[in-house]
């Protein structure tokens, strides 16, 4: 059965890789034939390498009401959080329907990981109970459906480092149990065979750690241990996968007291953050002052990398709405992102896709 009748293999499958991913299920739904095509790997291959892939971030972030003092409110007594996904390309935001089982919103504090074209949302506090969940959820972009992965091991484990190799794997390290005792343990998540692996401890426990995916190493920046309770360390260990063992620790990766939550990956080049009113990156020993950030924002809410740019939001103060700008790491230059009211609550996680 051809692709499109009367049309080339190659000419048919030119013309799938253009669709957008809001319209993969309903290809999908057309014939066997589109369904299995846009399911293969090669498919999201191709789309990626011929420059038809849509680069998205997509986050945990409050609910916003129409009245922004009320909504204001219910932010900070009891948020509910939704998906937010932000297009890079098309500059639009839009709000992802949530699994079934999430009729009071996501998990508090949970984790997000893009795998493919896979989301996964780890852990967090039930909004209902506030009780610590290992859970995991997947939302597949092809299928537009949700489905339930093997709870994370280990017994309860919040504010946990998380990150994803963007292709298979989803890594996560430290946090702490229900006692606050900081863990030194880490494990991997394989999305495709719902397989959990344990990796060898860290040299030491991490609370509320960044982790990230940088150079083809898993690496565990700051957070703290058990007896420092909320003093962040200024060290970083990274988990060579292909050696499968960590290396040193680094003791000086951070300043003192530093909190890591705004560190992210440059695409393989560069660690960035936010310093200060600088953003900082880290290619060999030292941190760089690249550039100030915006005045608008004083208190940053979340950080990401997308296709050469660094997308950073967050508030003029406490309480104020967010806001959104792109800088440029090419030319250095900000460009403030259109954010409608309704997208404009906390952030709490998030993570890049290109699907």
């Amino acid at each position: 059965m051809e692709l499109i009748s009367g049309l080339p293999e190659d000419i048919a499958r030119d013309c799938l890789i253009r669709v957008s991913y809001e319209q993969f299920s309903t290809v999908a739904s057309v014939c066997k034939r589109w369904m299995a095509e846009v399911e293969l790997p090669e498919f999201h291959q191709l789309r990626k390498a011929t420059g038809h892939g849509q680069k998205v971030i997509v986050m945990a972030q409050a609910r916003v009401e129409p009245d922004w003092s009320f909504g204001l409110m219910k932010c900070l007594i009891h948020p509910a959080y939704m998906l937010t996904i932000y297009e890079s390309d098309t500059g639009n935001w839009r709000e992802l329907p949530l699994a079934p089982v999430m009729s009071s919103g996501l998990p508090m504090f949970c984790q997000l990981a893009g795998v493919g074209s896979d989301l996964v949302v780890m852990g967090g506090w039930d909004p209902e109970t506030w009780r610590v969940s290992n859970s995991v959820f997947i939302y597949n972009f092809v299928s537009n459906t949700w489905r339930r992965g093997v709870d994370m091991p280990g017994g309860p484990r919040t504010f946990f480092g998380c990150t994803s190799d963007q292709d298979r794997m989803v890594y996560v390290a430290g946090g702490h149990d229900d006692a606050k005792m900081a863990f030194r343990s880490a494990m991997m998540y394989d999305v495709a065979k719902d397989e959990w692996v344990t990796l060898p401890n860290m040299a030491r426990g991490r609370d509320e750690c960044k982790a990230i995916f940088h150079a083809g190493k898993f690496h565990v920046i700051g957070g703290y241990y058990t007896e420092k309770q909320g003093r962040f360390e200024r060290s970083t260990e990274a988990f060579d996968v292909a050696m499968w063992r960590w290396d040193h620790v680094e003791e000086d990766f951070l300043e003192a007291g530093m909190c890591p939550r705004t560190c992210v990956d440059g695409n393989g080049e560069a660690v960035y953050m936010c310093m200060g009113d600088d953003v900082v990156a880290k290619e060999d020993a030292t941190w760089q002052s690249i550039t100030k950030l915006p005045a608008e924002l004083c208190n940053i809410a979340y950080v990401a990398t997308c296709h050469g740019k660094l997308v950073v939001i967050g508030s003029a103060g406490f309480g104020q709405p967010n806001i959104a700008y792109s800088l440029d790491l090419k030319y250095n230059t900000w460009k403030r992102l259109e954010t409608p009211d309704k997208y404009s609550g906390n952030v709490q996680s998030g993570c890049y896709l290109e699907i």
